[in-house]
């Protein structure tokens, strides 16, 4: 008990000089818990796939469509539990600074197959039952101040015109790693709308959502899909939704490896900054740590002082950028919810957090130590006064 007082009352011994290194450290420590969260949301679909889900589009490119007619033979396929179908729209809504994910898909199987989704019956089946019907996420209707029963119009960019939609449903995540900012009309409207206007585009489908029965048969499952279609007008690619969601990230990979690199070099900053705060403080106390030596007291004591001290400094410092973490995670999500609809702190990123903490005030400790533990009393003793 008397060694952390001690402790603690020199990491405080000047005030200024520990205040500011504590500052340091939490400015620090927040930057780097808001890159990785940024990771983090980056992953945030990967994370919420499914297991029992798969993706199937066409070989060539995601831009290439298939043919409605895939969907019987690809529920005749041994394994598959249910089949759904979508489009991703690309609508616009007045202003192309209000984008949001859109998809037109078929309302009854896309809800069986995403139960995270959740959505009250009545409002489930007053979609179904409205071809202009939509159903968007809560943030998405409370960022737009919509309501059930409301008229918006979207612009179309695939699909061109204008597509007006009457709100019939609002739904919420199960938890908070699913997205609540999408929107989802019904791809018949789509479909009868481009039989009218560009027929060789009706009876087109951007992909497949595939349920499979058990999560265990899902590779062997994709394989069989890609045989049935292997040669024929418009062949398939099918993958896990994880590794679809992967193929999507791979395209920006180079931005996360960045993105990496710097919350790392944020760290090794404040590691110097601390490994000089810590030497400054060693330096001046080589005085009194001889005389520690002088009355018996061993490397080992003098080692407990320094690293206990620089140790207390830096976890403060973390305590404080932990806090600070989750206000400002929570405004940065609000400003770009357009480029990340979820941007939560994972329990992940406090532990990396206090990882990180740890390892600046031990290695800011290291040199400090060495020094105060190697110099000989006498050259110690010199310093005093």
């Amino acid at each position: 008990m008397y060694i952390l007082k001690l402790i603690f009352k020199n990491a405080f011994r000047h005030k200024l000089r520990t205040w500011l290194t504590i500052l340091g450290i939490t400015i620090a420590i927040l930057a780097f818990g808001l890159l990785r969260t940024v990771i983090s949301a980056w992953y945030a679909g990967v994370e919420a796939s499914s297991a029992s889900r798969l993706v199937t589009r066409n070989s060539i490119s995601i831009i290439f469509t298939l043919p409605l007619s895939y969907k019987e033979r690809i529920r005749q396929i041994d394994g598959v539990n249910i089949v759904s179908w979508g489009n991703w729209f690309g609508g616009i809504y007045i202003d192309e600074k209000n984008f949001f994910a859109n998809f037109a898909v078929d309302p009854k199987t896309y809800f069986e197959l995403y139960p995270e989704l959740i959505i009250s019956p009545d409002q489930k089946a007053a979609f179904i039952r409205d071809r202009k019907g939509f159903v968007a996420g809560r943030k998405l209707a409370e960022r737009f101040g919509w309501k059930l029963g409301d008229s918006v119009t979207l612009r179309g960019t695939i699909f061109a015109g204008q597509w007006d939609f009457v709100m019939r449903g609002i739904y919420k995540g199960r938890d908070n790693t699913v997205d609540e900012t999408t929107f989802f009309f019904q791809w018949d409207y789509l479909n009868e709308k481009m039989k009218k206007i560009s027929p060789a585009r009706a009876d087109q489908i951007g992909f497949y959502m595939i349920g499979v029965t058990k999560p265990e048969i899902a590779a062997d499952v994709a394989v069989n899909i890609d045989k049935t279609f292997k040669n024929s007008v418009a062949e398939t690619l099918t993958e896990t939704e994880k590794a679809f969601q992967l193929g999507w990230i791979a395209m920006s990979q180079a931005i996360v490896t960045a993105i990496q690199l710097v919350s790392f070099v944020v760290i090794i900053i404040i590691m110097a900054v601390m490994a000089n705060t810590m030497a400054m403080t060693a330096r001046e106390r080589i005085g009194e740590y001889s005389i520690f030596k002088t009355l018996g007291f061993g490397g080992r004591y003098i080692a407990v002082l320094i690293f206990g001290e620089s140790l207390i400094i830096s976890m403060i410092g973390c305590a404080f950028g932990i806090a600070f973490t989750f206000p400002a995670a929570k405004s940065f999500g609000n400003a770009l919810s357009n480029f990340f609809p979820i941007f939560n702190v994972a329990l992940e990123t406090i532990y990396m957090d206090i990882a990180a903490a740890l390892l600046v005030g031990t290695v800011a400790g290291i040199f400090p130590t060495v020094r105060s533990i190697s110099i000989r009393i006498a050259d110690g003793l010199r310093r005093i006064g």
